[in-house]
């Protein structure tokens, strides 16, 4: 089964380490620590923040109690995604493998350094959107294509009825 499987894994640990790359590079520098952190456009700054909740900041606990149970639950949800991913195919199984590569990059993180180094952030004018990480990117990819692909899937069971 793993040799059946070693594009996905090895797609799933690259993934991982585009991650941890870019989370190093802002970690080491200096500048992200700043009120603005580093002035990429005029769109774009990378400032790095930790998040101790789950996406966009959100259900963070000061509770280390609560922390340690959001990250196991999180750990189970992956692990739910790995039999997924094992059972799909085509651009399901994509969609699966970069949310499992993004998975794994933020519960590492979860686990070495008890909060998630986001650091991309967006804004127009003084509208920022939450801070994100590379992480993020990729489960959020691929969320959305797993959600086109069941709009799609239900359009094209529709016509063929």
């Amino acid at each position: 089964m793993l040799k059946k499987h070693l594009v996905d894994f090895s797609t799933i640990i690259f993934i991982f380490l585009i991650d941890r790359v870019s989370k190093l590079l802002i970690i080491s520098s200096p500048e992200t620590y700043q009120q603005y952190g580093i002035s990429i456009t005029s769109f774009l700054n990378f400032n790095l923040i930790w998040n101790e909740g789950i996406a966009f900041g959100f259900f963070s606990f000061d509770e280390k109690l609560y922390y340690n149970f959001l990250t196991v639950f999180i750990c189970l949800i992956t692990v739910v995604i790995i039999w997924l991913m094992i059972r799909s195919q085509g651009f399901e199984k994509l969609s699966y493998i970069m949310i499992i590569g993004g998975s794994f990059g933020n519960i590492f993180d979860r686990i070495f350094y008890s909060a998630v180094p986001d650091f991309i952030d967006i804004h127009i004018n003084n509208f920022h959107w939450f801070i994100f990480n590379v992480a993020d990117i990729f489960i959020t990819i691929g969320i959305i294509f797993l959600i086109m692909l069941e709009i799609f899937s239900k359009k094209k069971d529709e016509i063929h009825k």
